[in-house]
């Protein structure tokens, strides 16, 4: 009796235009859940949590809080050198800084109107308000040198109750405080010019001029309010 051997079926292979459908639909798969995984974590990063949102408001208020404050102190420095120019050039008669022109000594009453408005120019300027620190450097020179020419003032009231031959170091002394005040203010102003070209108000002339080469920093020749 014979046996015969049994054939193993046959499985046919899957034609290949098959194999590659799957495998193109399962790239797409992969992709699709790539993609939404990245944008997910986009989201998560992009979106600012609560104490980043806090910082951003309160550098927003800062300088909102500074230009403010800029404004306010141009136009305190503004005015302040107008009175103080007339000061200047008040004292630039008594204390020439040319050593070859003959002074006119101003009377004590003179001498102490000069220190009343400087005085009071100080006390417009003794106000600190915390601000950024540009801002708070500009004011400080500003009233540095309000109470730079104080002190000029003050020494020139002194020189007064001496003998004639016994006032001209002093008298040199008041020169040299005069043109430090004129110098610290030129400081402040041109800070003050540039802090307002950042904040947007274009330049600003703060500046003295009651006393013509005192060595101070001129102010530049660009009009105010130009950027």
């Amino acid at each position: 009796m014979s046996t015969k051997a049994r054939r193993k079926p046959v499985v046919a292979s899957p034609p290949v235009g098959a194999r590659a459908g799957r495998v193109s639909r399962l790239v797409v798969v992969v992709a699709v859940v790539a993609g939404l995984g990245g944008a997910a974590a986009g989201y998560l990063v992009a979106v600012p949590d609560a104490s980043e949102v806090a910082i951003a408001d309160l550098r927003k208020a800062d300088a909102d809080r500074d230009v403010k404050q800029i404004g306010e102190l141009t136009t305190l420095a503004k005015s302040t050198a107008a009175e103080l120019d007339k000061v200047l050039a008040a004292l630039a008669l008594a204390v020439p800084r040319d050593t070859t022109t003959a002074a006119q000594p101003a009377v004590p009453e003179i001498v102490r109107g000069w220190q009343d408005v400087v005085r009071k120019v100080a006390e417009k300027h003794a106000e600190s308000p915390s601000g950024m620190t540009a801002t708070n450097v500009a004011r400080g020179g500003f009233r540095s040198a309000v109470n730079a020419l104080g002190g000029a003032l003050d020494t020139y009231a002194l020189v007064q109750a001496l003998p004639e031959d016994q006032r001209k170091p002093l008298l040199d002394l008041v020169s040299r405080q005069r043109s430090t005040a004129v110098m610290m203010w030129s400081v402040a102003a041109t800070q003050l010019d540039q802090l307002n070209v950042d904040a947007g108000n274009g330049h600003q002339h703060a500046y003295l001029t009651g006393v013509p080469g005192d060595g101070a920093i001129a102010p530049d020749q660009i009009p105010e309010g130009t950027q």
